[in-house]
């Protein structure tokens, strides 16, 4: 049966990690797929990968903060694919410290990605969601919003996730459209590598430390987090909205 709706989806930090994992979950489900990033050639490749295997994609490069940048990358994947109706808002950066030892550019530009970018990006495409009377906003929040040593700007930008997933899914449940935020735990991207190269230990002892920490005795996969994406944005998930799901090997508060 054919939606009455676009099959149009953008994931934004699409260039690695998370991000391309569930560009090309969506993709595999059937959804024409914007790849948003400021690494122009990771969407350009994502893109291609997507195509080779007989989806349709395009990847943009913008910055997520910069409204002006946010508008023309919506709407050039509306040109290009259609009107998007999902909505993965995943791009994010990590400037760890304490907070003694935190400058103010730290802590804009890691709120100005994850908060700023969101709000921008979701401005932008509940339009196309509303006028459609149908969509799904996935959220990308973190275990950390619950306190992380070193990250008082991350964690403050993922707890900020949460009250802005709510309150977009109080607004615009009326237009068929739900809003959820998915918090990972400890999952397998260059950013936790990042994490492991930056206090000097090897990444594999790293995983392994994490895993053991982890009910499921194992630490996550991008796949894990594009799997609980897949579910939020199908038909089937239309009376889940405004919840946080920790996707995260074992409960988290």
């Amino acid at each position: 049966m054919t939606e009455p709706h676009s099959r149009v989806a953008i994931v934004t930090g699409a260039g690695r990690g998370i991000g391309a994992a569930v560009a090309q979950r969506l993709a595999a489900d059937g959804f024409a797929v914007g790849l948003l990033d400021l690494d122009e050639a990771a969407v350009k490749q994502g893109a291609e990968d997507i195509a080779a295997g007989g989806g349709k994609a395009v990847g943009v490069a913008l910055d997520v903060s910069n409204a002006e940048q946010v508008e023309a990358a919506v709407q050039k994947v509306a040109d290009e694919l259609g009107p998007p109706t999902v909505l993965v808002n995943n791009a994010g950066i990590t400037r760890d410290n304490l907070i003694f030892k935190m400058t103010e550019q730290d802590w804009d530009s890691v709120l100005g990605v994850h908060l700023r970018g969101s709000f921008l990006m979701t401005r932008a495409v509940q339009k196309h969601m509303t006028a459609q009377k149908w969509g799904r906003i996935v959220n990308l929040s973190s275990t950390s919003a619950l306190g992380n040593r070193g990250q008082v700007n991350y964690s403050a930008a993922k707890a900020g996730m949460q009250g802005f997933t709510k309150t977009l899914a109080i607004e615009l449940g009326k237009f068929g459209v739900t809003a959820n935020a998915i918090a990972p735990g400890f999952i397998a991207t260059e950013m936790t590598k990042a994490t492991a190269d930056r206090v000097g230990v090897s990444w594999e002892d790293f995983k392994a430390g994490a895993a053991q920490q982890i009910p499921v005795a194992r630490v996550g996969q991008p796949e894990d987090i594009a799997h609980t994406v897949s579910f939020l944005v199908s038909e089937g998930a239309g009376f889940v909205s405004g919840q946080v799901i920790y996707v995260a090997g074992g409960p988290k508060d």
